[in-house]
């Protein structure tokens, strides 16, 4: 998965972060909106200890079971973390890390 800052003007074209989960669940929301958790997630490329509970994000992935590249693109966009994002050190100092999500838009499918 793929993290960017949310920048309607000048949306960014390079992800801050690049992370592999374990899980990731996502669920529309009975106020609007889409809530989720990504959980056992580590970093593959940058750093997530940057994300800030006021700010917005977009987090992209692909769909592994659809075999088509663009048809499998999947997208929360107006994500927030509410609780900021928790990690838990393992061994050699390595972080996994867990966050709840709450999004505006989703293209799930």
């Amino acid at each position: 998965m793929s993290l960017y800052r949310e920048n309607n003007e000048q949306p960014e074209s390079e992800a801050f972060a690049v992370i592999k989960a374990k899980k990731l669940s996502v669920s529309k929301s009975e106020s609007g909106g889409f809530k989720g958790n990504v959980a056992g997630f580590f970093c593959l490329m940058g750093d997530v200890d940057q994300v800030d509970r006021a700010s917005k994000y977009v987090l992209c992935w692909f769909d592994d079971s659809v075999e088509d590249f663009y048809a499998g693109f999947r997208r929360l966009s107006g994500v927030t973390f509410p609780n900021g994002v928790s990690f838990t050190v393992y061994k050699k100092d390595k972080r996994t890390y867990n966050a709840v999500l709450q999004a505006k838009h989703a293209k799930l499918k």
